[in-house]
């Protein structure tokens, strides 16, 4: 073992630096100045500040404040050291543990990464799903006014009075059973020739003029929104929303803080835009909506020859994709409803008898006058 290594002394008087012999004995270093003079540093007295990292010179401390300094370049001097003196070794870096300290330092970055990709997908959909439930639903109707803005301004709604009256009179008798329910419904039609809706958070759902004019029946409408309304109460598209938030937003949820959610409202509107609710949001929408269907006494077939319609007509029209793109498994689901529709038979009141409802497939054409029914 190497026991004398060339180095650089600094008095800690001066910047002077002086090349020095260090001599690595039992319980200390002996640093032996050009001069013949000697320095003993005690093992116990000495403190490391540079040298922990390969390529790097190696830097003794002692005394304060202003400390004595000893400069050694030579790697090994490390190992040298902590063979010399074992029992103070602990004081000092190991260069031996470089090797395991860099795979320790691989190990944590790949357990970081493993760790904030659990968080991503189990994480925060748990998290989002405790908190959607809890949410105010004054913040849910303040949110759902932010995306409105942004997807569907005055601009592209079609604002004629009578039809959008038999559309109202539709939810309304939908929610004559929920009386419970805290949310204020309203729909709104857009100028839009995607056949395609989706529900906002706080009660407000989108039905695009595509959509509306592949409706036969008032019916087929109502199993629209009997669909939609259900994501509302159900809380599915605030949860959604949530889990693909910022913290900031899921921190403005938890607090009710409205500001936070106007801030996120061009945000939400291009996360509705993308939104693609699980199987089992979509299966449970289904069911409760046709269970809102037969409490309100309107025929479920509705919802099912709609829904029959999209998948037969979806191959020649591609508009109908976007809207069976977020209802999967149309044909299962069809079969599910069927059954559930056949099991449970209702006392069904025709939904608006006296309208054509032909005549709704041109609510959205300018050249006719606002307020025809």
């Amino acid at each position: 073992m190497q026991l004398e290594w060339h180095g650089a002394y600094f008095d800690g008087r001066s910047p002077t630096r002086t090349g020095v012999t260090v001599r690595l004995m039992q319980n200390g270093l002996e640093v032996l100045l050009p001069d013949g003079s000697t320095r003993w540093w005690p093992y116990r007295e000495i403190r490391q500040t540079q040298g922990f990292y390969s390529g790097e010179e190696i830097r003794l401390e002692r005394g304060e404040p202003i400390p004595e300094a000893l400069v050694v370049g030579d790697e090994a001097f490390l190992a040298a050291l902590h063979e010399r003196g074992p029992e103070a070794a602990g004081r000092f870096h190991n260069p031996a543990l470089r090797a395991m300290r860099l795979r320790l330092t691989v190990y944590a970055a790949v357990a970081v990464l493993i760790s904030a990709a659990a968080i991503y997908v189990w994480g925060i959909p748990a998290l989002a799903a405790a908190v959607a439930p809890h949410v105010p639903v004054s913040w849910e109707a303040q949110l759902g006014r932010g995306v409105v803005e942004q997807l569907a301004p005055p601009s592209l709604q079609c604002r004629d009075a009578g039809r959008a009256s038999m559309i109202d009179r539709i939810e309304t008798r939908l929610l004559s059973t929920r009386k419970d329910q805290p949310y204020t419904f309203r729909v709104i039609i857009v100028d839009r020739p995607d056949v395609n809706a989706f529900a906002l958070p706080g009660g407000t759902i989108v039905v695009f003029r595509g959509l509306l004019e592949k409706t036969k029946t008032a019916e087929e409408l109502a199993g629209v929104l009997a669909h939609e309304t259900q994501h509302v109460l159900l809380r599915h598209t605030t949860q959604q929303l949530l889990q693909q938030a910022s913290t900031g937003l899921l921190i403005a949820a938890m607090t009710g803080d409205a500001t936070g959610a106007a801030a996120f409202g061009l945000k939400s509107a291009e996360a509705i835009g993308m939104l693609r609710y699980s199987r089992e949001h979509e299966a449970e929408a289904d069911l409760e909506g046709m269970k809102l269907l037969i409490a309100a006494g309107i025929d479920p077939r509705g919802m099912l020859t709609f829904f029959d319609t999209l998948k037969h007509e979806g191959q020649e029209i591609p508009d109908a994709l976007k809207y069976l793109a977020n209802h999967p498994q149309t044909e299962e689901r069809i079969q599910t409803l069927s059954r559930y529709a056949q099991q449970h038979p209702a006392k069904i009141v025709p939904l608006l008898p006296e309208y054509d409802w032909s005549r709704m497939r041109g609510m959205c054409r300018r050249t006719e006058g606002a307020g025809a029914s």
